[in-house]
């Protein structure tokens, strides 16, 4: 079973940081296990105080989701497919979760080969500007936001192709 280390989510935020400090947006970053729990968590200096907060809660929610559904490939997938399926049901699960269920862009999963090995979130920008951050960071540690075998059906692909459309996102894709 292979596990993140801490080293290399300091990487991670380091990566992420740089990128916020080029776009001038202060942000927190959260990377959590598979299972939710956190692992490393830092805020920028002139970052919002909620921010941290908020990043763990979009970490722990790709966990929670990622581990019931390969069809959830990351916080925007997730936020619009309860908005156009079941909105109560998110707002429920942020609720019996003592709130930390959040669903919005800038969070993923983090993938060794086929296995789920934790996921991150980052909060302070706005969800493409957390989205940029991630698309920055991710490569500069070797992470990837998705398994090595792609087993995901193609209606499921369509599905998330289609929400990736509907948000603006024409060069993301399944």
């Amino acid at each position: 079973m292979a596990k993140l280390t801490l080293m290399e989510c300091r990487k991670f935020i380091d990566a992420v940081f740089e990128k916020a400090g080029q776009m001038g947006v202060p942000v927190a970053c959260a990377i959590v296990g598979p299972e939710g729990h956190i692992i490393a968590l830092e805020r920028m200096d002139d970052a919002g105080f909620i921010t941290p907060d908020t990043a763990r809660a979009k970490a722990f929610t790709m966990a929670a989701f990622r581990s019931m559904s390969p069809r959830f490939s990351d916080g925007l997938v997730i936020q619009h497919w309860f908005k156009e399926r079941n909105p109560q049901m998110l707002a429920n699960a942020s609720v019996f979760t003592n709130g930390q269920i959040v669903a919005s862009g800038g969070c993923s999963p983090i993938f060794s080969g086929d296995e789920m090995v934790g996921a991150y979130g980052i909060s302070g920008g706005t969800s493409g500007q957390d989205e940029q951050m991630s698309d920055y960071a991710r490569p500069k540690v070797g992470w990837s936001h998705r398994p090595a075998t792609d087993n995901l059906p193609q209606e499921a692909k369509d599905q998330i192709n289609a929400i990736y459309r509907q948000v603006g996102l024409t060069d993301r894709f399944l």
